[in-house]
């Protein structure tokens, strides 16, 4: 998911890339159980010396519900905005955002929406896997109707209507 600076012009292009079968086997533990590898849809186009990236990133997770536990299909689809500048003699304070830059191109500020980029090609794997691992949601559901497992019995109440007295 390599970005070439100097393909990048003033007017907006668009860009698509896929997630390649290694990026999959990095990202494993790092985000959740991936059931279709990531697609980046971008438009790119420079701002000065600026690079204004926007798009959206779609993958399959598979998730399990937070109330029944049954195991479901999450399409995920996240959009993002990207303004980097050049980082030219500049050097992040941080170790980590440093490290970012010299080996992907590319390091995100405080803010997800701006960083810097160096190099002549910008590695968006690491964007990527971070866009991934935090968006799905903290409590994932099935659906919004969700009943939940019975706190007496454990019964799914999705599929077994209870008396409502206490039992299933």
């Amino acid at each position: 998911m390599k970005l070439l600076v100097d393909r990048i012009k003033d007017s907006p292009a668009d860009h698509r890339f896929e997630a390649s079968e290694a990026w999959c086997e990095e990202t494993r533990g790092v985000v959740p159980e991936l059931a279709e590898p990531p697609v980046v849809e971008l438009r790119a186009h420079r701002m000065g010396s600026d690079l204004y990236l926007e798009g959206v990133v779609r993958a399959g997770l598979d998730l399990e519900c937070s109330r029944c536990l049954a195991r479901y299909r999450l399409a995920l689809r996240e959009p993002f905005r990207l303004v980097l500048e050049p980082a030219g003699t500049r050097v992040p304070s941080e170790p980590e955002a440093a490290r970012q830059l010299a080996r992907l191109g590319m390091c995100l500020g405080d803010e997800l929406e701006m960083g810097w980029y160096q190099g002549t090609e910008i590695d968006l794997g690491g964007f990527v896997r971070e866009l991934v691992a935090l968006a799905p949601p903290v409590q994932p559901l099935c659906r919004e109707q969700c009943r939940g497992l019975c706190p007496h019995c454990g019964v799914d109440r999705n599929t077994v209507r209870g008396s409502g007295k206490g039992g299933g």
